[in-house]
């Protein structure tokens, strides 16, 4: 089943939309969303992504990810989709938006206009097989130090959103 996504220019306005594999193949800009998740505790919900998704299969990053379809609001598809790959829902709020041009060795380039949305869960996680292979809640600062000893082991778009999240964290926990 084909996925159509909603391209849009740097000011993240609507100029059309295009078939998912297409636009990545052809590195158009496109909307996007990042949610990450954190505990009571302040440690941040990091899940491994399935060796069976399309690109970045095997590295670890935020709770969930993805596109909201033509017409659907952004928060919406973000609560929907973090029940898809996640299996919880919870409140979640923009904090953020960037833009990132990713190319990835299998001829596919992310350039994408990224929402990013947090959100605080405590529960069970019943993930998607299809989508995650495993999680973990890590500490903030152990968070940072993996990422600065094994930057190849995350992707690119949590590379780029976590300095701006951990300042926001910084911010809302630094009383934790």
């Amino acid at each position: 089943m084909s996925q159509e996504l909603v391209l849009v220019n740097e000011q993240d306005e609507q100029t059309g939309t295009g078939e998912k594999m297409a636009v990545h193949r052809e590195g158009l800009l496109h909307r996007a969303f990042s949610v990450f998740v954190f505990n009571k505790r302040g440690e941040m919900l990091l899940q491994r992504r399935s060796l069976s998704k399309y690109h970045s299969g095997g590295l670890w990053t935020n709770a969930c990810c993805s596109h909201p379809a033509p017409g659907e609001a952004v928060a919406d598809a973000a609560t929907k989709r973090l029940v898809e790959e996640m299996g919880f829902s919870v409140p979640l709020e923009k904090v953020f938006d960037f833009i990132y041009k990713a190319g990835f060795g299998n001829g596919l380039t992310e350039y994408e206009f990224d929402h990013v949305l947090v959100g605080e869960y405590e529960g069970s996680i019943d993930y998607n097989p299809d989508e995650v292979m495993e999680f973990r809640y890590l500490p903030m600062d152990q968070l940072e130090a993996s990422i600065e000893a094994e930057p190849g082991i995350y992707t690119e778009w949590f590379k780029l959103a976590f300095p701006r999240v951990a300042a926001w964290w910084m911010g809302r926990y630094k009383n934790v």
